[in-house]
């Protein structure tokens, strides 16, 4: 019989950071991911300043700064017929030590953590296994079975198992955990485009004539994010590319000439869910992240709360797991903590949604046309006192988590 204290199902930035708390804290974990390796395309890669903050005070700011990044200092729209860029975000205003985001990929970011991971000798990561089904008995939950890549099966028992295995967890579908799902009015095709000396740097967004695009400079290619309605991806893809690159270049003229998208199979499709769980947790399982609640990609921060989940749930669970003394009440703590965030982090986005990204894409907002900029985005891109408001929402959130003082380094 395999056993561990904690097993963190899902090796994404949750599931990763979670782990090396724990381990750090003389902790016994075991991290399951199904994959056998973090490489994946069009993750999330934005590494927002309350995480980098954390990197900092676990001593792996140095290991961070090595790995390849691109940082965003502001956001910028372009108003009005000629295109003006103007700033409604300004991340280099804030007074604090890390005033950016940073741009990277995140299996890199997962493979540096990994790294800090193996040297805990609590720490067990274990590649192309995947959790297929809780092990339930006696009314709670006491590990998980599994598959790995080459057809073998067992049961890995714990005192309790951590899911941060994202939307599509398995253990979303327990029907006491209630799933309360949010109507979204859109999907988001990512892709890349070429990117030359020159070219604006930093986020760039565009709403212009029935389109939504987000620009996010990458160095020498820019990362984009067209946002469509939802379920019109498969009518799109019918047209050929030749016509969904003539689009890009008629909204950003400074990419005529260049090989853009050379076919649909370089487009891929993020069909965008908002929803939460109404309770995270039954006795001998929690979960976190996107397994606890789906975000919507407006503001990139879906990986920026999952790490805040998983430091809270360090800091609440790290002392009575490694003293043996686990009780209900520390794991309700986790939700108790993390629930008014997801709440109001969720209601930013839905109002987002009705406001901007529908109308929009209805053709109800131009910035091509300022009568049609809403005023409060007016507002902020002409009043620079203002811009802080929005870069502070994106950079920190609602709260930041401390993580407990036996992780810190």
């Amino acid at each position: 019989m395999e056993r561990t204290t904690c097993c963190v199902v899902g090796g994404g930035p949750a599931g990763m950071v979670l782990g090396l708390l724990l381990a750090r804290s003389g902790v016994d974990v075991t991290v399951l991911e199904k994959h056998n390796d973090f490489l994946r395309d069009f993750r999330g890669d934005t590494v927002h300043p309350t995480t980098l903050q954390l990197l900092d005070d676990l001593g792996l700011a140095a290991q961070f700064a090595e790995l390849p990044q691109r940082h965003l200092n502001r956001m910028r729209l372009p108003i009005g017929p000629a295109g003006e860029l103007f700033t409604f975000g300004d991340f280099q205003s804030l007074p604090v030590k890390y005033n950016y985001i940073a741009m990277v990929p995140q299996w890199d970011f997962l493979d540096m953590l990994a790294d800090a991971g193996k040297q805990e000798p609590t720490f067990t990561l274990r590649m192309n296994t995947e959790a297929t089904e809780l092990i339930r008995e006696g009314g709670r939950v006491n590990g998980v079975r599994y598959r790995t890549a080459d057809g073998r099966t067992g049961e890995l028992r714990a005192t309790i198992t951590v899911a941060c295995d994202g939307r599509n967890s398995f253990v979303r579908t327990l029907p006491e955990l209630g799933l309360r799902d949010f109507p979204t009015p859109m999907d988001v095709r990512w892709f890349r485009v070429p990117r030359q000396a020159g070219d604006p740097e930093g986020a760039i967004g565009l709403i212009r004539g029935r389109t939504f695009n987000a620009l996010l400079d990458r160095g020498d290619y820019f990362q984009v994010a067209s946002i469509i309605a939802k379920g019109t991806d498969p009518e799109g893809r019918n047209r050929p590319i030749e016509e969904f690159n003539a689009t890009l270049v008629r909204y950003f003229p400074w990419m005529a000439g260049r090989d853009l998208v050379r076919s649909w199979d370089d487009v891929k499709v993020l069909h965008v869910a908002l929803d939460r769980l109404r309770k995270w947790h039954v006795p001998g399982l929690l979960c976190i992240g996107d397994a606890a609640h789906a975000m919507s990609p407006v503001g990139g921060i879906g990986i920026n709360l999952a790490v805040q989940d998983a430091v809270a749930a360090a800091r609440y669970l790290a002392v009575p797991l490694r003293e043996g003394r686990l009780r209900r009440r520390h794991v309700v703590a986790v939700q108790r903590r993390r629930w008014p965030t997801t709440v109001l982090i969720q209601r930013f986005q839905r109002l987002i949604h009705d406001n901007v990204v529908s109308p929009a894409l209805h053709g109800e907002i131009d910035f091509g046309d300022t009568a049609h900029v809403p005023l409060p985005l007016r507002a902020i891109s002409t009043l620079p006192w203002l811009r802080k408001i929005p870069a502070y929402i994106l950079a920190y959130g609602a709260v930041r988590e401390r993580p407990p003082e036996t992780a810190l380094r």
